[in-house]
């Protein structure tokens, strides 16, 4: 018999026999009346074994269930006023796959709440929750939509290396690792493969791992996080902040429409940014903080509590522009009119950063300068600069943090809570 997802079962089944399998969720042994409620990827369905309805050996299997056992079970569709779906199944037969040990160190039901700790620790069993698969329910979401957006505007998806050769962007930040010979690097970012795939390809995106050696351990932080990466030629920074925002606007969209439940679930009430986008100088955002008595001066970076105090100021989704280039990587584009502010931008989401941008440098004796300026080698980028020696259009690209985002429309506070398998200082497992 072929299986049946528990979303399948409607009342369009009541009379037919079905085949479900997965986990259990919960069990009441009531005795003359018992009820098992299945899981599965797709939701929950009740069984129920009555007295008299069903056989004894059916009976005694249900009493000996426990929590998260792994079953299969035959049976016929019943209506029901009780089951939440108007539907449930009577038991023909029951068969145990696996059995689950107790105490369960966590509860998918969460009847007993978990710390964060412990939600980490026991990844594989919080992912059971209801809270979990809202969450990455929605991050699926994110990505699906992501991908969909750029294939449906003649964008090709490319593969950066996770292993480079010298540093993406400059600093101290990189995990060093041996290979071979020689030393090896985890990228920081792949900036400069996306830039080598724009110049030939036109327009790319990629979803890639970034690995940061930064000894932070912040509620916004990981070492590890999922980026989203497009990279545009014949495009200046305006150009891409374009894409940006349509891009967002497209993912908050596709949530809205195709993860209203997962929404419920986690008690949010997602909007669309209203659009256009703000776009405010570097200048002004200083200045508007200023204003509000926070102690901060021209050249210094944004803190988070700043952050949000700007979406309090310019709204939702807004663009910071214009940085001064002390603030931004060596590959970001000076000013015609002032070589030190660079064609560079931040987008503010929800009160916090999840994106990033430049116009790149395409003129290789420019590069070479700015390179030196950071304090870096040229002869490190050589593969890199040669690059814009054959025919460089100018170009333009950001990055969305997957994590990040995510966070932000799931509404949460920290962001192991929305990464899989968070990767920090202080945790590699599971």
């Amino acid at each position: 018999m072929e299986r049946k997802f528990t979303n399948e079962i409607t009342k369009e089944l009541v009379g037919k026999k079905v085949l479900v399998k997965g986990w259990v969720f919960d069990v009441r042994v009531l005795g003359g009346i018992n009820f098992v409620v299945l899981r599965d990827k797709n939701g929950y369905i009740q069984i129920t074994a009555k007295k008299g309805e069903v056989k004894d050996v059916i009976l005694q299997i249900v009493s000996k269930l426990h929590q998260e056992d792994v079953i299969e079970v035959e049976g016929i569709v019943k209506e029901s006023k009780q089951a939440k779906k108007g539907v449930e199944i009577l038991p023909e037969k029951i068969e145990v796959i696996s059995k689950a040990e107790v105490p369960l160190p966590l509860d998918p039901r969460m009847v007993t709440p978990a710390n964060l700790d412990t939600k980490l620790n026991w990844r594989f069993l919080w992912f059971r929750t209801e809270e979990a698969r809202a969450i990455f329910g929605i991050q699926n979401e994110i990505l699906k939509a992501f991908r969909e957006f750029f294939y449906n505007n003649g964008f090709i998806e490319m593969q950066p290396p996770i292993i480079i050769g010298s540093a993406s962007e400059g600093g101290a930040e990189l995990f060093e690792l041996p290979y071979f010979e020689k030393k090896a690097y985890l990228a920081q970012s792949p900036q400069l493969y996306k830039q080598m795939g724009a110049v030939s390809f036109e327009r790319v995106f990629m979803i890639t791992p970034i690995f940061r050696a930064e000894k932070f351990d912040q509620p916004t932080h990981l070492n590890e996080v999922r980026q989203m990466d497009v990279e545009i030629a014949f495009a200046d920074y305006e150009e891409a902040m374009d894409w940006l925002e349509k891009a967002l606007v497209y993912i908050v969209e596709s949530v809205l429409k195709n993860r209203k439940k997962e929404l419920e679930v986690l008690n949010v009430e997602l909007k669309v940014p209203k659009q256009p986008f703000p776009r405010i100088t570097y200048e002004e955002a200083i200045k508007a903080l200023q204003k509000e008595g926070e102690k901060i001066e021209y050249g210094d970076d944004f803190s988070k509590l700043q952050e949000r105090k700007l979406g309090e100021i310019f709204g939702e989704a807004f663009f910071i522009k214009d940085w001064p280039e002390e603030q931004k990587a060596f590959y970001a584009m000076p000013k015609e009119d002032n070589p030190k502010i660079v064609k560079a931008f931040d987008l503010i989401y929800k009160g916090l950063e999840i994106s990033s941008g430049t116009q790149r440098i395409h003129i290789p004796e420019l590069l070479e300068k700015r390179i030196r300026e950071k304090g870096l080698d040229p002869k490190d980028f050589k593969f890199y600069i040669d690059a814009f020696r054959y025919g460089a259009p100018p170009h333009s690209g950001w990055s969305i943090g997957l994590e990040r985002l995510t966070m932000q429309i799931c509404g949460k506070k920290n962001i192991k809570e929305v990464t899989m398998f968070p990767r920090t200082r202080e945790r590699i497992t599971p």
